[in-house]
């Protein structure tokens, strides 16, 4: 049985009528975004070179093999289709073994209620300071029956990074436990200084026993594509295929147009990083001028999980919507006390978005 995913069903729409954005984390930019034939950012781009394809391009990103990547209709479609895979029983497995599928917490909600649609039992495990990757707290949380192993990178909802490093450890972990690792990249490339590695952020892929997905959708801000992707081992990735083909595809003109996108990365991605840099500022002198927001802001993140002082989560989502601001209630992410605050739309728009926001917040003193 496929649970309702109660947060995209929430969400779904009210960017699009909300007076002032602060609910979308991709880094669309300008409000006037409509859905168009050739999305604006990718207007007058040169196309790659016939024979170039999403598979290939993604696996030059990444260093691997194409048949190490496959493509689907957006990163939540990769992470469910990774999750059916790690789930999947050979015909040699025990059909009445318990499966297990433990997931960050706070955590984003399709992340923790799609394994639950192949029958899967789900564990948590909270994460550390500053929404820190603490393993120790991983391998304490697994059991027997583990699965699957599930975080964000960036955390979502906080923007905590975890390096290489720490996804190493990580990985290590959740196979020597007999698991194994998922980790969904698409806020990664949220860095001011890219680094020499998929999309300029740090990544989980080639680790042991690992799966990693992502998409065109939030750094890029091309969500009108629905183009995201898995990379693991062959053996993962051909079995992802042969169950990716009982949902939904790709459609061909969001991969020629992703095939676009992919070609000319550095010229998006700088783009992106001028977005995301100037919104990460104006977050940051937000929550310096207020005494009654607590929370963590990860550096350079444009989004955080903030807990108002005066009000739980219900109460200034409700206040800031029926302001015409758009802010997503903590409750999606396990705690009713937070909201999430992103910055996606351009600087101009931002800003009075979080003036918006502080007359919200001043109603509750």
């Amino acid at each position: 049985m496929f649970p309702r995913l109660e947060y995209l069903e929430w969400i779904s729409g009210r960017p699009d009528v909300a007076l002032y954005d602060l609910g979308s984390s991709d880094l669309r930019g300008a409000r006037d975004h409509e859905p168009e034939i050739v999305p604006a950012p990718l207007e007058g781009l040169d196309d790659p070179p016939t024979g170039a394809t999403l598979e290939t391009q993604i696996a030059g990103e990444y260093g691997v093999e194409p048949e190490q990547v496959l493509v689907t209709a957006g990163a939540t479609m990769a992470n469910l289709v990774a999750a059916a895979t790690a789930l999947h029983r050979g015909p040699d497995e025990d059909a009445e073994k318990k499966q297990r599928v433990l997931v960050e917490k706070p955590g984003y909600e399709p992340l923790v209620k799609s394994p639950a649609a192949f029958g899967a039992e789900i564990d948590r495990f909270l994460r550390g300071d500053h929404y820190s990757l603490d393993v120790e707290r991983v391998e304490n949380a697994m059991t027997d029956w583990t699965r699957l192993v599930t975080v964000t990178n960036r955390h979502n909802p906080s923007g905590a990074l975890s390096d290489r490093e720490t996804l190493s450890d990580l990985a290590d972990a959740v196979s020597d436990g007999g698991g194994r690792l998922l980790v969904d990249e698409v806020y990664a490339p949220y860095v001011s200084d890219p680094r020499d590695s998929p999309f300029g952020g740090p990544t989980a892929a080639g680790l042991e026993d690992t799966v990693v997905t992502s998409s065109l959708t939030k750094f890029y801000g091309l969500d009108d594509l629905r183009i995201g992707w898995l990379v693991a081992d062959e053996a993962f990735v051909d079995r992802a295929r042969a169950i990716a083909y009982h949902f939904l595809g790709v459609a061909d003109t969001s991969r020629a147009l992703g095939k676009r996108a992919l070609h000319n990365a550095d010229h998006l991605a700088d783009r992106s990083r001028t977005l995301l840099s100037e919104n990460a500022d104006l977050l940051r002198e937000f929550l310096e001028s207020r005494d009654d927001v607590g929370g963590f802001l990860a550096e350079g993140s444009s989004f955080a999980f903030l807990d108002p002082e005066n009000a739980d989560g219900d109460a200034v989502t409700q206040a800031a919507w029926e302001d015409g601001l758009l802010v997503v209630p903590g409750r999606f992410f396990g705690n009713d006390e937070y909201i999430r605050v992103s910055l996606g739309r351009s600087p101009s728009e931002v800003a009075p978005a979080l003036e918006a926001l502080g007359t919200v917040l001043d109603g509750f003193e």
